[in-house]
């Protein structure tokens, strides 16, 4: 009973403590009081002179900091008159502290009515920033507090459409079909959506500069945008042949597809070499899903890598098998285990042979170049800690410095199921670490706890009549084959389990249907004991139901 009332006692002192010191630093407080007024002053004649636009946000800003400095004036004549100091520090104390408080809160806010700041700016313009700007249209932000800088001349787009859509030969996508956020089920948002919602979008605008001690970044033309949060959302910068010494790759119809603008590229480099002859470098996600798109439209494709098999990354030897055979049935060429050494051109500047380290010669009308990317770190160089290539950051995509944050590839975040820091190179990441970013950025505003991102590894493509997904993690002594692997069945159906220490830590499935992908997803999740590898092995994906009825039984 005694420690209860101890307890209480203190809270209330607690409580009368705050109120006193109202008093105590009350004239401290009422010369800053009066300081800030001056301040907010100088900002609306700076505001009146940079900028004559007046949004309906900022008209309501201006009204209140009016209110305020005829209060802040009504508050010194009232102490003037009251020749005992005591009376104006017992009727004003308090006011001036709140006052002092509100006008402070005011002029962070009129920062960003100024042209070229924001409370919150995204840079970049891919899948990354299409979604953090629609979490933060969910999380109430105001107009104009949130700007987008793209080197783009589009709005955020859903960039897998561009290997799986773009370069079809029929019923192609084409833009405003795939803006975010139509990728994962959502609504489509154009130019006219960000317009709407006060969301500066600042295209066609490199940033070669920033200052983040400053709150700072700078274009290529010299303008400088201020933050208050920054978000960095620029990804990874792909490898070309140039960086591993090979020459001649300067020449025409040398391409690479990293965005829309590289797409329109190969898509009329496609018309002009039509039944031409094609050389895809490198055999990972970029180099399969293209290759395919050119076969598709009639050209005559190699694809080189200088792996033993394609998409080793996450491919065991056996699904990359499969892979290769089904892509040698549909006409395509593949020569492993060598790679470029030297393009040759014309007179044109076209190129038209590509020399490998083998000895071997390949004709070419074009060449397509899609040999990886590294994270675009170089504007955060010794500004901002790096971990595995990436910036490092905080389950909730905050980096080593406050008020910045760096989401999808580009960032190195810990991967709460398996205890270690990653990068994540996917659409699926992207998009999920923008709106988790967003949300914490959002709830530290308002006091809210955020739980911190948990996620779970997932990647998938599709390719000629082929679509398969993956979901865990690719590691463990043991791999489990199971299906028909024959690349001429009508549909194929089959994949592989991972196992590490008893547990499947990966699955990964091709011609599963979207029941079965779903299963297989949460089986990933849970990484259930495995007793009998042949009975698995014999179960196949109907595994992962089993599981699926177990749980829903544990739960009822």
């Amino acid at each position: 009973m005694g420690q209860f009332i101890s307890s209480r006692l203190a809270g209330v002192w607690d409580r009368i403590d705050q109120k006193l010191n109202y008093y105590r630093v009350f004239e401290e407080n009422l010369v800053v009081l009066k300081e800030l007024s001056r301040d907010l002053e100088i900002q609306l004649e700076e505001l009146e002179e940079c900028s004559s636009s007046c949004s309906e946000e900022r008209e309501e800003w201006q009204e209140k900091v009016f209110a305020l400095i005829d209060e802040v004036e009504d508050i010194e004549r009232s102490i003037r008159k009251w020749k005992v100091r005591s009376v104006a520090v017992y009727l004003y104390g308090k006011v001036v502290g709140e006052k002092m408080n509100e006008a402070k809160e005011l002029l962070e806010e009129g920062k960003y009515y100024f042209p070229n700041s924001f409370k919150y700016l995204i840079l970049g313009g891919g899948v990354a920033a299409g979604y953090a700007a629609r979490e933060f249209v969910k999380q109430g932000v105001k107009a104009g507090e949130v700007g987008i800088i793209s080197e783009e001349s589009v709005a955020p787009y859903e960039r897998p459409a561009l290997s799986k859509g773009y370069l079809l030969p029929k019923n192609a996508a084409r833009l405003p079909q795939f803006h975010v956020c139509v990728g994962s089920g959502g609504e489509r948002l154009d130019r006219s959506w960000y317009e709407k919602n006060g969301i500066e979008l600042i295209l066609n605008t490199k940033i070669v500069k920033a200052a983040l001690e400053s709150k700072t970044l700078t274009s290529e033309d010299g303008t400088n945008f201020k933050f208050g949060t920054l978000i960095i959302a620029i990804g990874s910068k792909g490898l070309k042949l140039r960086d591993f010494g090979v020459k001649g790759d300067e020449a025409k119809n040398v391409l690479c597809l990293r965005d829309i603008k590289d797409a329109d590229q190969i898509v009329e480099a496609m018309k002009a070499k039509k039944n031409g002859k094609a050389v895809v470098v490198g055999g990972g996600y970029n180099g399969l899903e293209v290759g395919a798109a050119l076969r598709l439209n009639n050209l005559s494709v190699t694809m080189v890598y200088p792996d033993p098999w394609c998409l080793p990354r996450l491919f065991t030897k056996e699904i990359a098998e499969f892979y290769e055979r089904y892509y040698t049935s549909k006409g395509i060429r593949i020569i492993k285990e060598t790679s470029v050494i030297n393009l040759e051109s014309d007179s044109n500047k076209e190129v038209k042979k590509v020399k490998l380290k083998n000895g071997r010669e390949l004709e070419a009308d074009i060449v397509i170049v899609g040999i990886g990317a590294r994270p675009a770190t170089g504007l955060f160089q010794g500004q901002l800690e790096l971990n595995k290539g990436g910036i490092k950051t905080d389950g909730l995509f905050k980096t080593s410095m406050n008020d910045v944050y760096a989401i999808g590839d580009i960032a190195c975040f810990p991967m709460k199921m398996y205890n270690e820091m990653r990068r994540v190179e996917h659409v699926d990441h992207a998009r999920k670490s923008a709106m988790k970013a967003v949300e914490g950025i959002m709830g530290k505003g308002k006091g809210k706890v955020v739980e911190e991102y948990d996620y779970l590894p997932y990647f998938y493509s599709r390719v000629f009549d082929l679509s398969w997904q993956f979901y865990g993690d690719n590691v463990g002594e043991t791999t489990v084959m199971f299906g028909d692997r024959n690349p001429a069945a009508k549909k194929p159906k089959f994949g592989c389990y991972w196992i590490k220490d008893g547990k499947v830590m990966g699955i990964f499935l091709e011609g599963g249907s979207a029941e079965e992908n779903k299963a297989i997803k949460e089986l990933a999740w849970v990484q259930p004991k495995v007793g009998d590898v042949k009975e698995l092995k014999d179960k196949g994906v109907s595994f992962a139901f089993e599981l699926q009825d177990i749980r829903k039984r544990q739960a009822a």
